[in-house]
């Protein structure tokens, strides 16, 4: 099974983006469903259902900082073209939930950039949105081990 670790922002989070690209005149582009919106700490790739009890103790082990203030802020791109991928940026101390998290399931350490994908496409109506967008602050409340399943979507297999 595909996994992945996750913070998901709450709905109202959500809601003032989504109000924020659509009336920026974001209409050409597909945005992503805003039930999927997440901000990934890590990626764990396929797991086997051997090694699913392992990854969920190690997970029991890490240290969520409750309460720390997170906010969508600005975005960005990764790539261009056809293969760009246009998000929002996350404001708030996630480098060391990441590095904890990453660290315990051995997954490689990449550069962490925290960030919620909004499109699979490049817009430039959609980049002039996310341009000086602070949204709403949240206190992180937890992560989320989460399945996804290509054409089918994501389902939240445990919260910490």
């Amino acid at each position: 099974m595909r996994l992945f670790v996750a913070v998901f922002p709450p709905d109202d989070v959500c809601r003032d983006l989504r109000h924020r690209l659509t009336d920026g005149g974001a209409r050409n582009v597909r945005l992503t469903p805003v039930d999927r919106w997440h901000v990934t700490l890590a990626f764990l790739g396929e797991v086997t259902a051997e090694r699913l009890p392992e990854v969920t103790r190690e997970l029991d082990a890490v240290t969520v900082p409750r309460g720390a203030m997170l906010r969508l802020h600005g975005g960005g791109r990764f790539g261009q073209g056809r293969s760009a991928v246009l998000w929002a940026g996350v404001e708030g101390d996630l480098d060391g939930l990441h590095r904890d998290v990453a660290g315990r399931l051995g997954v490689a350490d990449r550069e962490f950039t925290p960030h919620l994908t909004v499109a699979y496409r490049d817009d430039p109506v959609v980049r002039l949105a996310l341009d000086g967008y602070a949204g709403p602050a949240w206190p992180l409340d937890g992560i989320a081990l989460v399945r996804s399943v290509p054409g089918e979507g994501y389902t939240i297999l445990r919260s910490w």
